[in-house]
Parts: C-alpha cells; sequence; structure tokens
C-alpha cells in the first residue's frame, strides 16, 4: 500500500481539484504545488506549499523550468530505503507520495487552432510529464493521477483505505501515464512532422494510439478473441461515433458490415438504401419516390441473401420504410435518424440492433489501415468522384442519358464490391453482384447468375467492372445476357479486343482511367 502524506499538483485543467485537495488536506496532506495550480488552490482556501519554497530557487525561463529539481525529482524517485532517505536529507527533500498532472494543452492549442510552429511550442510541457513519468517508473511508493475522472476512484479508494492506496492502482495508474504520455509526444511528432515531411498524408513517422471501446464476446469466429478500439484523446468519429437505439452487444462482424454498409450509402444524394452481406452489397437502390420505394428496390437485388444483413439508408427512417423492414430479419439498420413511429416498429424485433449515426462524423477521415503479418498497410480512402464529362466514350455507340445515369450509380457500388468486381442494374437498382472471384469472367457470370435467380429482366441492363477486362470473353457473356452499356477503368494491353467485341454486341462501354480494387 502507498500511504499518501505528501503530494505535488500541477495541473493545465483545473476541474475537480478544489474537492480533491480539501479531502487530501482533510486528511493532513500536504500539497506542494507553483504558478497558477498554487494561485487556484490557494483562492479555493487550501493551504500550499510553494515549489520555490522547498527548492530554494524561482522559476525561470518564463516558467519554463520549475520543477525540473533535484528536491522535486528526488522526493518522487525515492525507494523510501535508508539510503535514499539519507540522500533526501542531505539535500533538505522529502518524499513525495501522490503526483496530479495534467499537460499544457498542445492538441487544444497547437493542432486544432493551428497555431503557428513559434508559438505552439510554448504548449509542449516538460515538467509535467517528467513529474508524470518520475512518479509512474516510482508506483511502488508514489501514485499518479493524470485525468480528471481519475479524481472520485483515487478518492473513494483513500478514504476507504484510511489515506493508503493498493499497488495494484497505483501500477494501473502507472501504465496509463505512460500511454498518455507517449500519445502526448506523438502529438507533437505529428504536427513536427507537417513542418518538415514532403508528404503530410503519409508522414514517415506515424503515431497511432489507441484506447479500447468495447470488448467484445469473441471476433470473426468464436474461437477468437476481439474488442474495439478507437483514437485516443479524440471525440468518436465514423462507426464509432454512432448511438445504438436498440438490441444487444454488436459482434466483430457487425461492425465490419456496417462500416461497409455506410460507406457505400453516403455515395448517394439521393434516397438510397443499401442490403450489406459478408461485406459486400447484395442490394442497393436509389428513388425519388419515397425511402420505402428504395428500401423495396434494394430488396429485390436479392432477397435471399439478404436475410440476416446489414440495412443501411442515408435518410431518417419513417414509419412506412420502417414496417417494410421489420417484415424479415435483419442483424442491423444504420441510419441518420428514426422516427418515433419507426423506432416503436422496429423495437419489437428484439434480435434487431439499431444504430444512428451522423453522416459528418463518418465522412470525417481520410486514411484507412489494414493488418498484415508483422505490419500496417496505410492508404488514402477511396474516395474519388468522376462525373460523366471526365469519362471517355470508347465504343462506336455512346451511351444515352437514361444509360449514364445508371452507369453512374453502378461505378460508384462497384467500389464497394471485393475485387473482381462486377455489378449489373438498371432502373438505378442493383441487379446482380459477382464480388471476390479469382477470374473477370467468373465475376461476370455470377453476376448474370444472381440476377436470374433473383427473376430480374437483364436486357437493358448496364455494368460496372472496378478493374479492365484482360479479355473479351467477359464481354461477350455481357452481352448474350442483355448487358446494353458497360462502364469500366480500360489500360488492358487487349483493351481493343475488348472494345471490338462491344462493338460487335452493340454495346456502349465507358473509360474511366481510373480503377476500384477491394483486396
Amino acid at each position: 500500500m502507498v500511504k499518501i502524506r505528501r503530494a505535488i499538483i500541477s495541473c493545465w485543467d483545473k476541474n475537480g481539484l478544489d474537492d480533491l485537495c480539501h479531502q487530501l488536506v482533510k486528511n493532513d496532506v500536504e500539497i506542494i504545488s507553483s504558478g497558477g495550480t498554487a494561485e487556484y488552490l490557494r483562492s479555493n482556501g487550501i493551504h500550499v506549499i510553494p515549489v520555490e519554497e522547498l527548492t530554494k530557487s524561482p522559476e525561470i525561463l518564463n516558467g519554463r523550468v520549475k520543477t525540473l529539481h533535484p528536491v522535486i525529482q528526488a522526493g518522487i524517485l525515492s525507494d523510501r530505503g535508508d539510503k535514499h532517505s539519507q540522500e533526501l536529507q542531505l539535500i533538505g527533500a522529502k518524499p513525495i507520495d501522490l503526483v496530479v498532472v495534467n499537460l499544457y494543452p498542445f492538441v487544444e492549442k497547437a493542432i486544432k487552432e493551428n497555431l503557428q510552429l513559434d508559438d505552439a511550442i510554448e504548449f509542449i510541457d516538460i515538467g509535467g510529464p517528467a513529474l508524470l513519468r518520475a512518479a509512474s517508473k516510482n508506483y511502488m511508493h508514489v501514485v499518479a493521477l493524470h485525468k480528471i475522472s481519475q479524481y472520485d476512484r483515487f478518492l473513494e479508494i483513500f478514504n476507504s483505505n484510511n489515506g493508503k492506496i493498493p499497488l495494484e492502482y497505483a501500477l494501473k495508474s502507472a501504465r496509463e501515464v505512460f500511454f498518455y504520455t507517449s500519445h502526448y509526444d506523438g502529438q507533437i511528432q505529428t504536427y513536427f512532422g507537417k513542418h518538415t515531411d514532403e508528404s503530410n498524408l503519409l508522414p514517415s513517422f506515424m503515431n497511432i494510439h489507441l484506447e479500447q471501446t468495447d470488448k467484445l464476446r469473441y471476433g470473426e469466429n468464436p474461437h477468437q478473441s476481439g474488442a474495439v478500439y478507437g483514437y485516443s484523446g479524440e471525440q468518436a468519429r465514423g462507426i464509432l461515433g454512432m448511438n445504438q437505439l436498440w438490441g444487444k452487444q454488436l459482434s466483430f462482424n457487425n461492425y465490419m458490415d456496417i462500416n461497409a454498409a455506410y460507406s457505400l450509402i453516403l455515395e448517394f444524394e439521393e434516397n438510397a438504401v443499401a442490403i450489406i452481406k459478408h461485406m459486400n452489397p447484395c442490394g442497393a437502390a436509389l428513388s425519388d419516390i419515397s425511402l420505402g420505394h428504395a428500401f423495396e428496390n434494394a430488396l429485390k437485388g436479392d432477397p435471399i441473401s439478404a436475410f440476416g444483413g446489414i440495412v443501411a439508408s442515408n435518410r431518417p427512417v419513417d414509419a412506412e420504410t420502417a414496417g417494410k423492414m421489420s417484415e424479415i430479419f435483419f442483424e442491423c439498420i444504420i441510419a441518420p435518424g428514426f422516427d418515433s413511429e419507426a423506432l416503436e416498429l422496429l423495437k419489437k424485433k428484439k434480435n434487431l440492433r439499431l444504430l444512428e449515426i451522423d453522416p459528418k462524423s463518418f465522412k470525417n477521415h481520410t486514411l484507412e489501415a489494414k493488418s498484415i503479418n508483422g505490419g500496417i498497410l496505410i492508404q488514402e480512402i477511396d474516395d474519388i468522384d468522376q462525373y460523366p464529362d471526365e469519362w471517355h466514350f470508347v465504343t462506336k455507340k455512346q451511351p444515352d442519358d437514361l444509360q449514364l445515369t445508371n452507369l453512374k450509380f453502378l461505378w460508384k457500388i462497384c467500389k464497394h464490391v471485393k475485387s473482381n468486381a462486377i455489378v449489373l442494374g438498371k432502373d438505378m437498382q442493383l441487379y446482380g453482384v459477382g464480388a471476390g472471384q479469382m477470374s473477370r469472367v467468373d465475376s461476370v457470370d455470377f453476376s448474370i447468375w444472381k440476377a436470374k435467380k433473383a427473376d430480374r429482366d437483364l436486357s437493358g441492363t448496364v455494368m460496372a467492372s472496378d478493374a479492365f477486362f484482360p479479355f473479351r470473353d467477359g464481354i461477350d457473356r455481357a452481352g448474350e445476357a442483355g448487358v446494353t452499356a458497360v462502364i469500366q477503368p480500360g489500360g488492358s494491353i487487349r483493351d481493343k479486343e475488348v472494345i471490338g467485341a462491344a462493338d460487335e454486341h452493340g454495346i456502349a462501354m465507358v473509360f474511366t482511367n481510373k480503377r476500384h480494387f477491394r483486396h
């Protein structure tokens, strides 16, 4: 147990300090402080021993040096044995048992206010991390507190143990401190990188500090452990910024599918609904009539695969749409909101999760990471938005306005399908998907088969491919099925052969010069 007799307190954010210190003083704990923290505590009637009284040295360098002194550091780092006690006496120091410090707000000031480098460096805390790290190194004898949310629990333990703190608590706090200070240093490094690296998007060094937000029952499979982590020190964003309105805990696979579903649905301005199964869309549709109409058409894409899937909407779900959705078993529905009648209706489905998310929060990111054995791949997200006036019409027959509208719709969906990806559709509806096949012609065949299985008429459909056609066989299959227009990146050594096949079938073909692989 660590007996608390003497504390040093130095905090930028002083919320909660008055109650903490009043209870410490009430239990005969001496308070050492300096600068603004000392003034704040005195103004709240708390007796403070000034740091300079112990060090016999004034603050210097405009306050940059206050606590970086042997009397303070030795008081924290001493092991309480005879030898260290004798050395403390020689320099006039006493043991310090509690360090309460939160750091200069570098992120809030330097980064969020976009300060110039010369101004930003004044918000780099030096003494604070030194105090916290010293206390954490010596956790056997010192307790370190670095955030306001720790105060209540600390006081509860302090008061119930007559001023003593268990080593387990001290060790846990020490671990958190080293995470806190490393994250703090990482933010400074990132800021400095913006002033030194040629590429700010993908710098030479990258700090990723994560905190667990949810312990999952298991990972992708029941024999795998799993948890969710968010970026430390930041407001929850993306999928972690959602609000679960109803239903049991999300699973690992739910998180993956929800992320895929909402990434797809935010491609569209119109009323849009998508149904995702195993990270791939099995249905998607737009409607200028109603959200319910969009849902009905999305469901037609693959009503069998939709069972147990994830539904995403880019509009708040109304009662009419909720009624249609409630007729089928879905794992989750994610949308910008739900009206009261829709919520009441959908909450009758006990195994359904209802998730609300702000689209602006979801779109607030530029990079994505994928793990590999021994490292992480990081890339800019595939967020390019192309328009028909940027495309190249390469066949004798050119697409009409309706075909162009449907090609744009499918081109956006295509980048959310696992490669090799082929999608078929018309009337702003997804008809068939060929996902994850090892050859592109197999993806074409599979998309046609899925559409026919759903009893869709393929005459007049259009098709999108995430990458070029290496041979003409995929175009031949599409033409035989009734496809009238195709959009693809182009770039194959056999482009002329592929274009020739499209001309033979009377297919209009568009090259985008951009591919959308999704591995």
